[in-house]
């Protein structure tokens, strides 16, 4: 259907690379970054997304951002809108749900977590290229990834834009916010079958022995099996590279850690009236983001051996709540 612009494109001087079928903005985006990098050696790259909410000016001005970089960053430069303005419910409500998750997880505060507008210096497009994900999800994970990776994100206000109630985006809300929310959602599947169990078991041991700190303790070694085996194999898949014995200590440590705050918060309710079964649910509610963060970055991350500990990474998560 845009045979006539991209043959105008390359008419004015510009490279057209081309896929044989439609394999995504994520593959896409591999492709050119893959053709800068062999054909242009030390360029960086800028990126904009060609449904109009891009402005020639701030192009511009994120190329410029680009070259004010010190030597040697490795960066991405992100175009971020400010959401002022007329802007369609389901864009407002998409940002806003990524933007408290992406620093739930991340502890990053990134105003626009879906812009296209981008900007890349030479030395970090090596890392971009390795970064999986064939459509929308590969620019999610991008921003997921690049803490643990030592790629810091430099953020630089844009206009906000949207045509038409931005009906020439690509974007399909259900579909592509299930592929980019994706490993949140598998660990929240993992995270009640877990829940289930722990209940189940703290609820029988409760009633058998009378003793809460026993039930709590056995219910969680049970849970605590059955939820390192599901994250391992099924959530957290390149898991299965971390060396099961290291992968089992990082978890014990993490279990142990959470075990206690579990307690803590668990007893503090209840010594406050709260029913137990009440209790358990908004404990496990408040603990959830912290534990997925810990397990992404550290127990299953097969780079995390500089990173810090469990015990270092629970106090920071616990000191940036939601």
């Amino acid at each position: 259907d845009y045979c006539g612009v991209f043959a105008v494109a390359a008419a004015s001087g510009a490279v057209i690379l081309t896929h044989e079928r439609n394999r995504g903005k994520g593959a896409a985006l591999r492709t050119g970054f893959a053709d800068i990098v062999a054909r242009l050696p030390g360029y960086g790259v800028v990126t904009a997304d060609c449904d109009g909410q891009h402005t020639h000016t701030d192009i511009a001005r994120i190329s410029a951002r680009l070259d004010t970089l010190p030597p040697g960053q490795r960066c991405v430069v992100l175009g971020c809108r400010e959401f002022t303005g007329p802007v369609p419910a389901r864009s407002r409500l998409g940002n806003s749900v990524t933007r408290v998750l992406f620093r739930s997880i991340t502890r990053q505060d990134v105003p626009d977590t879906q812009t296209g507008l981008r900007a890349f210096p030479a030395i970090t497009l090596p890392w971009a290229l390795g970064i999986q994900g064939d459509r929308f999800d590969y620019e999610f994970r991008m921003l997921l990834l690049a803490r643990q990776s030592g790629i810091s994100l430099v953020t630089v206000p844009i206009e906000t834009i949207y045509t038409d109630g931005n009906g020439s985006s690509h974007f399909r809300p259900l579909v592509d916010s299930l592929r980019i929310y994706a490993p949140l959602v598998r660990f929240a599947g993992s995270s009640l079958l877990a829940f289930g169990v722990d209940t189940a078991m703290l609820l029988l041991l409760n009633w058998l022995t009378g003793w809460l700190l026993i039930a709590v303790v056995g219910a969680r070694a049970v849970s605590a099996g059955v939820n390192f085996v599901v994250n391992r194999r099924l959530v957290f898949r390149r898991g299965r590279e971390v060396p099961l014995r290291s992968a089992s200590l990082r978890y014990l440590s993490l279990a142990a850690l959470l075990l206690a705050a579990n307690y803590g918060v668990l007893t503090a309710l209840t010594d406050a009236g709260t029913p137990l079964l009440l209790a358990k649910v908004v404990t496990e509610a408040a603990l959830f983001l912290a534990s997925y963060s810990i397990q992404r970055t550290i127990v299953f991350d097969p780079l995390s051996g500089s990173h810090n500990s469990p015990a270092q990474m629970l106090v920071r998560t616990a000191s940036h709540p939601v």
